[in-house]
């Protein structure tokens, strides 16, 4: 009886320990994807930063040009920036879709892939 009685509580020890050691892998695996969804993030928002500050140097541009093309320089800025104004209008009505879903499906598909 007692041979049975040490295997049980050997049994459940060792069940114990296999328990805590998949919870321990768990917590490792979920802070690795999150570091890496995270750190990809940042290195996104960094390149996109650059981009935008690009983009703005170019509309600054553009606006001098056409104003100066138009003969007074803030009819550039102004039509520069109507038709921003018209691309938000369009983004706006066209639902947070155009936007979101690409955006959830980028962190899912990191989420959910396997490292190399």
């Amino acid at each position: 009886m007692e041979e049975k009685a040490t295997m049980m509580e050997s049994f459940f020890e060792k069940v114990e320990e296999y328990s805590k050691t998949n919870i321990s892998l768990f917590k490792l695996k979920a802070i690795d994807k999150t570091a890496d969804v995270v750190s990809t993030i940042v290195a996104k928002i960094a390149i996109l930063t650059v981009i935008m500050l690009a983009v703005v140097l170019l509309n600054i541009a553009l606006s001098l040009w056409i104003g100066e093309s138009l003969g007074k320089s803030y009819y550039g800025f102004i039509i520069v920036a109507a038709f921003y104004v018209l691309i938000a209008l369009v983004l706006h009505l066209s639902g947070k879709t155009i936007l979101k879903s690409p955006t959830n499906n980028y962190i899912i598909l990191q989420m959910t892939k396997d490292k190399e």
